[in-house]
């Protein structure tokens, strides 16, 4: 059978075990703050990166717009006649030249936003002029000036030929030292512009310059709190942005990296910023909002106090509770411990105060007092009870002085009869003589196998002697056995029941075996009979093992197999069964056990 592992909490005294258990009560509220304050701040960021999902998405569109507005105007711009025919085609003359320039560089301010171009967005033309045609034209910027401007193979700027190199298609750049008289880069177009009518060649490369203020005009139309809004190259180098920072690179967590498409919007969560990413890899550009996480957390810090709070007073209530319960039920439990110890049997007890209270501690305190009155009244009825016992034990004592008197006398009447010559009276004197001594056996419960046998030899000759019967008796006893102990008068009332139900009528015919030997440390007595008559089995062992056996079947054996399984167990005692080829066996097993020097 499998063991039960002990309780680890035994080992723990009760007051630990209420600690405990107050610990056990307050850790999961505490567990459960923060866990919701966990979840509740990752949905609140879910949400919040969604709604700026779609937010970066309208603010992109609108710069998309305004975008298409600046390469519709470049797209005007460069198919103009008057952009196409400002490189000479060797026939023109001072005058002509002097007149493209003129209103070219007058239709380029009309295009800039603000008239003359200050303070907003200016296009500027800078021709490819190798030859130097157009000397009469200003070959440097002057500040904030839109208009057409020329280069020549020595002083082209290497945005200039970086534009040329990508062969007309536009791109969005900072371009530094831009304007003379400022030394900050600003956000600028760049396009390379193809001469469409002689199908080669490069006239030079528009500029748009201060797109940064119309971009930081679109991102004012989205509030952010406390957020920051950033347009980088594929590079995230930044281009503009509602922060200073144009032209430094951008740090981006490695999850803001993570593009795999050519284009589209994704999203990234870190320690201290929510990132929301738009990127066209065609474009090379980025839109990017970044938004400090603890502005988004402070309304739920607000929440967070308040459940602290709940929790805080659900931990003092539930101390005081638990202090309620301690003084409650501590203090009288360690004073029934306190007794429990030092109660000896028998030592009056004190009427216990737990009869007032009506609940389970008021049962087992007045159940454990009531116990101990009980246990005093059994201790007291026991001393009286072994005192009586013992007084009855004398009179038996003084009730065993007849019948040693009795076989004294049968004793006298033998040798009287011998003398007298009465012999056949004589030998029955001295086997009911035998029966008598073995039967006191000095007060002993266990005998000797050989002394037992004694015995039933002395009863087989009296019923012989006294009903003159004719039937045989064999003994087949081992020696081994002889020395061995069994109850008293255990042979005797069998080997009556073999001669009236089975062989006391047969005559010569009749024949009793009885049989003991020892095999692997048990004895086995057997009593056979070949008697014609069939014994009822079934209710033989009814009355064996029943606890209320029917009268009729008598209490002989019944007293036999009760007294051997008393003396040595349940494994042991009387059974009974068929002989072959007629006749019953009454077979006892006993266990090996020898009689001690001193008695049993």
């Amino acid at each position: 059978m499998r063991s039960i592992p002990a309780n680890p909490l035994t080992k723990m005294s009760v007051n630990y075990q209420l600690i405990l258990l107050f610990l056990l009560m307050v850790s999961p509220v505490f567990m459960l703050q923060w866990y919701g304050n966990m979840k509740a701040e990752q949905i609140l960021k879910r949400n919040v990166t969604n709604a700026y999902l779609e937010l970066n998405k309208q603010n992109l569109s609108l710069l998309n717009r305004d975008m298409d507005s600046i390469n519709r105007i470049t797209m005007t711009i460069i198919q103009n006649p008057l952009t196409q025919q400002m490189l000479p085609d060797g026939t023109d003359t001072v005058v002509t030249r002097v007149g493209k320039y003129e209103a070219l560089d007058k239709l380029l301010k009309s295009y800039s936003i603000g008239g003359d171009g200050v303070g907003a967005v200016a296009f500027s033309l800078y021709v490819n002029d190798p030859n130097d045609d157009y000397s009469f034209a200003p070959k440097v910027r002057q500040a904030a000036q839109a208009g057409v401007f020329f280069v020549s193979d020595r002083n082209q700027p290497e945005w200039f030929r970086e534009a040329l190199q990508k062969q007309g298609k536009g791109e969005l750049k900072i371009i530094d030292n831009f304007d003379p008289s400022s030394d900050q880069g600003t956000l600028s177009y760049v396009r390379a512009v193809n001469n469409i009518s002689h199908g080669n060649g490069v006239i030079g490369v528009l500029v748009v310059t201060k797109l940064e203020r119309m971009i930081e005009n679109d991102f004012r139309s989205v509030q952010l709190p406390d957020g920051e809004i950033y347009l980088t190259d594929w590079s995230d180098r930044i281009l503009a942005s509602t922060t200073k920072g144009a032209g430094s690179t951008l740090p981006l967590p490695p999850a803001a990296k993570d593009m795999t498409a050519m284009e589209g919007i994704l999203d990234a969560v870190h320690s201290d910023y929510i990132y929301v990413v738009n990127y066209s890899y065609l474009l090379q550009q980025k839109l990017i909002y970044r938004i400090p996480i603890h502005s988004l957390l402070q309304q739920q810090n607000e929440l967070k106090r308040v459940i602290q709070l709940i929790s805080v007073v659900y931990s003092m209530l539930a101390f005081v509770v638990v202090m309620y319960f301690w003084r409650s039920l501590m203090n009288p439990m360690q004073k029934l411990v306190h007794v429990i110890r030092s109660y000896v049997p028998g030592k009056p007890v004190r009427k216990t105060a737990g009869r007032r209270r009506n609940d389970e501690l008021g049962v087992l305190i007045t159940s454990v007092y009531d116990m101990a009155d009980r246990l005093n009244h059994l201790v007291n009825d026991k001393y009286q009870h072994e005192i009586k016992q013992k007084e009855a034990q004398l009179q038996i004592l003084y009730q065993q002085i007849n019948p040693h008197l009795l076989y004294n006398t049968l004793e006298s009447i033998y040798w009287k009869s011998t003398l007298e010559g009465k012999g056949e009276s004589a030998e029955m004197i001295k086997e009911l003589s035998k029966l008598m001594k073995i039967g006191l056996s000095r007060g002993r419960e266990l005998i000797t196998i050989g002394e037992e046998m004694e015995h039933a030899a002395a009863y087989i000759s009296l019923q012989q002697r006294r009903y003159e019967h004719k039937f045989r008796v064999e003994w087949k006893i081992m020696e081994d056995v002889r020395p061995l102990l069994i109850p008293k008068i255990t042979l005797q009332p069998l080997i009556e029941n073999a001669i009236i139900h089975g062989v006391k009528n047969m005559g010569e015919d009749g024949e009793i075996v009885i049989s003991a030997v020892l095999q692997d440390d048990k004895v086995t007595v057997r009593v056979e009979d070949n008697g014609f008559r069939k014994a009822d089995l079934n209710a033989i062992r009814r009355s064996l093992h029943e606890e209320h056996p029917s009268p009729s079947m008598g209490y002989g054996i019944r007293n036999i197999h009760q007294r051997v399984r008393l003396h040595f167990g349940d494994a042991y005692g009387l059974d009974y069964a068929r002989n072959q080829p007629h006749g019953t066996v009454a077979t006892i097993t006993l266990p090996k056990r020898e009689a001690v020097p001193n008695g049993q």
